[in-house]
């Protein structure tokens, strides 16, 4: 897979797990509040400026964490809620992403 599609696919399932986090949380029936969203571009901004986005498959398998701590934080307990019921919403991206975290996990290991 090339690296721009790699970026955009990351960025489609941060923003998929923000939403239904602030769907869930925040009771948005459309849309975003203005702290998801303003964390949904944050996201993206960091996804674009990823140096390793061609050795590195999600964020949370990377040694350099440049989110800021408060961000850091915030995506966090976005990803603690909305990973298990991404299974529900996104079952595909779900299975995708365990089984290629796996991976990645087992070439980190070796390295």
């Amino acid at each position: 897979m090339n690296i721009s599609k790699k970026r955009e696919r990351e960025k489609e399932v941060v923003s998929l797990m923000i939403r239904l986090y602030c769907k869930k949380k925040h009771h948005t029936k459309t849309g975003l509040c203005e702290e998801c969203a303003k964390l949904d571009d944050y996201a993206k901004l960091r996804s674009d400026k990823c140096p390793f986005m061609e050795t590195k498959t999600f964020c949370s398998n990377c040694k350099v964490h440049c989110y800021k701590p408060e961000m850091r934080e915030k995506i966090r307990e976005v990803m603690r809620f909305s990973g298990p019921r991404m299974i529900l919403y996104h079952p595909m991206l779900a299975v995708r992403h365990v089984i290629e975290s796996k991976k990645e996990r087992k070439a980190l290991e070796h390295d």
